[in-house]
């Protein structure tokens, strides 16, 4: 009896052959390895920037699909081609039968946001709508694969795919041929990684090649770890482009070879990287492709590294614009120049001003001079002897919040630190209030007020020592101005200082009092 032989695995020298001779440039461009100046000038290392989110369909996914259709044969480019995917690799497949005349079967969850599904149709995809998870649509796509004789194209786990996605690795040994120390790539389903190292080892072996994942969708890292391949029961949603349960067999058996290390970083630091990358390039990249800058950084931190040069592989740019409020608001605490607390302070006349006092005259920690701004004040009247205030401070290094609390709380008011609590920043931000029975007289005041310092305790100070505020709410948006809503209890009697306060002020402002949304929500 013969035993049946094994294809041997492809070797590094394999994958060079095929990557030498992929086929990607029909439809995807050999995109800009550019340097971050900012980013490189704060860390002390030069950050280089590969921009495959300018790419055709704004991701590297276009490569490894036109590769390996275009080695398809003619009879299964007659029948066409299908994909599983809510994302990059749909448009990469939807473009590369467009170029090739074939036809492409796209199945997307019926969850897929329509921006994608018409993304996919431009480029002549035909969407089939299935199931609420990626699971559902690729077994749905397994049974249309057969009924229909199409033939499937992977998002990862595929020779041809991983070869086109070397094609990346090429490109940047090629553009930059000066010291790389190493090179960090985002890691879903590892097509892009098992491509780029294999290159990187196979042409310059010395170059470290480092996978970067979400610390709450890393099964390649638990894969490693394990020794095999581990599917995990849930992945984080954030990072939807490297969202995957379980990594590719070919693509495990690769990256435990090849890779050289791991680095697993959070929501916070993604939304950090974003902004870096927009104040370098003006262009703003998805999550999944900020990953890599996510790392460099992260890497920089823990092994203290000076003058060594990285690479950092910015895979996507196709964002959800609603997004980007998220993000805007997560990057200041994900850089940790934003700290969050609660704080207890008296209810009492005059405290709400004490407290203001003290948090400009903050001292620098660590000895630099710095100018911390309120970046966040909520606060709603409930009782009768204390107040919760919630507030947000500029900071100027990492770790300064707890030190900021401890301050706070020497000096009588006591502090809570909540800048790593996911609850406090996702959601009690924005709950803070409700119907209180001690707003009695109240009246509700909507302010637009310089942003400069000194602004808020002019209001505060220019305000008469027998009103008493009983809700504030004002948040940092960058601009120019802020806007500030305040509850002040003014007896009926003091409708004329009212008045004079206003004029006094001199901000614009417009009253609320008799706004139904806040009678509803708000006014007891």
């Amino acid at each position: 009896m013969t035993a049946t032989l094994r294809p041997q695995p492809l070797t590094p020298l394999d994958y060079l052959k095929k990557i030498l001779n992929a086929r990607v440039y029909d439809v995807a461009i050999e995109s800009a390895l550019e340097p971050a100046q900012a980013l490189s000038a704060r860390l002390g290392n030069t950050v280089l920037l590969k921009r495959e989110d300018q790419q055709p369909v704004h991701s590297f996914k276009l490569r490894g699909a036109y590769n390996k259709m275009a080695h398809l044969s003619a009879a299964q480019l007659k029948k066409g081609v299908i994909c599983a995917s809510a994302g990059n690799h749909a448009q990469g497949v939807a473009l590369s039968a467009q170029r090739l005349g074939t036809r492409a079967v796209i199945v997307m969850p019926t969850t897929t946001p329509q921006m994608k599904v018409d993304a996919v149709r431009s480029f002549g995809g035909e969407v089939v709508l299935f199931g609420e998870s990626y699971s559902d649509a690729y077994n749905h796509s397994v049974e249309l694969e057969k009924k229909e004789g199409l033939t499937f194209v992977h998002p990862f786990d595929d020779p041809d795919v991983i070869a086109g996605q070397g094609t990346v690795a090429m490109e940047m040994l090629r553009q930059h041929q000066g010291r790389l120390d190493a090179v960090f790539v985002a890691i879903g389903g590892g097509g892009l990684i098992s491509g780029v190292a294999n290159y990187i080892k196979a042409v310059r072996p010395e170059v470290k090649v480092i996978g970067v994942q979400m610390n709450d969708s890393d099964a390649m890292v638990q894969s490693v770890a394990a020794q095999h391949r581990v599917t995990l029961s849930d992945v984080g949603l954030f990072s939807d482009g490297t969202a995957v349960k379980l990594v590719g067999a070919e693509t495990f058996r690769i990256a435990s070879h090849l890779v050289d290390d791991y680095v697993l970083v959070n929501t916070d630091a993604v939304c950090a990287a974003i902004k870096d990358v927009f104040v370098d390039t003006r262009s703003i990249v998805e999550p999944a492709g900020a990953l890599a800058v996510a790392a460099v950084k992260q890497y920089v931190a823990q092994h203290k590294t000076k003058g060594e040069t990285y690479a950092a592989i910015l895979c996507g740019a196709n964002m959800n614009f609603d997004r980007l409020r998220f993000v805007a608001e997560r990057a200041e605490v994900g850089e940790e120049r934003e700290a969050l607390f609660a704080v207890t302070i008296p209810e009492e006349r005059g405290s709400f001003r004490r407290f203001c006092e003290l948090l400009s005259s903050l001292p620098a920690f660590g000895g630099a001079k710095t100018s911390r701004n309120v970046t966040e004040f909520n606060y709603r009247i409930s009782h009768a002897q204390k107040a919760h205030v919630f507030v947000g401070l500029t900071t100027t290094a990492k770790g300064e919040s707890a030190k900021i609390a401890a301050h706070l709380s020497k000096h009588h008011f006591e502090t809570l630190d909540l800048t790593h609590d996911d609850l406090a920043k996702e959601h009690i931000r924005y709950m803070v209030g409700g119907h209180s029975a001690l707003a009695q007289d109240e009246r509700l005041l909507r302010f637009v007020i310089p942003e400069r310092p000194g602004a808020l305790l002019k209001f505060l100070n220019q305000m008469p020592a027998g009103w008493n505020i009983s809700l504030f709410h004002y948040r940092n948006q960058g601009a120019d101005y802020g806007r500030i809503l305040v509850g002040l209890q003014v007896p009926a009697n003091d409708d004329t200082a009212f008045a004079e306060f206003l004029s006094t002020l001199g901000y614009p402002c417009v009253e609320e009092t008799g706004n139904p949304a806040y009678q509803m929500f708000l006014q007891q």
